[in-house]
């Protein structure tokens, strides 16, 4: 069996690895145990700050203080991340363009059993529709450790999704990781599959399926969606002739929304999106749950025979 790590564990592990490089101050709304900020709070106890629940006033504080020149992280759940607080994240954080980082955990319907309240499933689609913010998605532990630094140097907003549930590595341990750049994992001439988080893992597992159907699948790991590499995906419609995008979030908004836009108005392909077909999630077992909503290996497959005509 791959071994695997929760990318929210990797989250953890860099902020308290990187405090000893750079001058980070860390908040958190009382999950500090879940967001494995923790971590960070063991070994740096004097940059880190709970805010208690009170997600909206921890932005705030997070804008107040990176205007003394600190970069800050604040984490919460993304449900409450990116939505409870988004009106702080827009007005107090992205306007004014302040360094601040937000640690987004427990993403996607991946959650689980915590159920649709708290499966952030429109997050993505909140968060790239505010200008100044970088969207960041990682596919595994590796380059979620590679996202916090490049987030580190990067000078303004950052937003980081993580998830709950442990995911196999797609990227070696000397993976570089390059924001806004994304990451062709396996060439092909049929079909390209663009993959965002976990969902990156199950199209390699998808590819090995058609290459055993004679369908030769070019995999590209998107882990910046915004801003978002058009060049890496025009070559891929040029090449391919063919789209399939896959995440773990709703399909309004965004992975398949933003390159979709990058297609339309560049290079026009068939293309098909997979992910959370803009229902809610509900309670139940992570792996029951993806299977349920179609977010796996087998209904890539499908998807891009479809789109194929095969």
């Amino acid at each position: 069996m791959a071994e695997k790590k929760a990318t929210r564990e990797a989250y953890g592990e860099a902020l308290a690895e990187f405090g000893e490089k750079y001058d980070l101050v860390v908040l958190d709304a009382d999950l500090s145990k879940s967001t494995k900020t923790d971590t960070f709070r063991k070994k740096f106890p004097d940059r880190f700050i709970n805010v208690g629940i009170a997600e909206a006033n921890m932005m705030s504080t997070a804008a107040g203080i990176a205007t003394t020149g600190k970069t800050v992280f604040a984490s919460s759940f993304a449900m409450f991340a990116a939505g409870r607080a988004f009106e702080q994240v827009r007005n107090s954080i992205a306007y004014p363009n302040l360094n601040v980082k937000i640690g987004a955990t427990h993403a996607g319907i991946s959650v689980g059993e915590d159920g649709a309240s708290h499966q952030a499933i429109e997050d993505i689609a909140l968060m790239r529709s505010i200008p100044n913010m970088v969207v960041i998605n990682p596919a595994d532990a590796y380059e979620a450790r590679g996202a916090v630094e490049a987030a580190i140097l990067h000078n303004g907003p950052v937003y980081l999704r993580f998830g709950r549930l442990a995911v196999p590595y797609v990227n070696d341990k000397d993976y570089k990781f390059e924001l806004g750049k994304g990451v062709t994992l396996a060439d092909g001439k049929d079909v390209t599959i663009i993959a965002t988080g976990l969902m990156v893992g199950e199209a390699l597992g998808a590819r090995e399926v058609l290459e055993k159907e004679g369908i030769s699948a070019r995999i590209i790991n998107i882990h910046t969606i915004k801003p978002i590499d058009k060049d890496i995906i025009i070559k891929a419609a040029k090449e391919t002739g063919h789209i399939v995008t896959a995440e773990e979030h709703n399909i309004i908004g965004g992975l398949g929304s933003a390159v979709a836009e990058v297609l339309s108005e560049n290079y026009p392909v068939k293309m098909s999106r997979v992910g959370i077909e803009d229902i809610f999630g509900k309670s139940g077992k992570p792996q029951c749950l993806l299977e349920e909503y179609g977010l796996t290996a087998s209904n890539i497959v499908s998807r891009v025979k479809k789109l194929l005509g095969k």
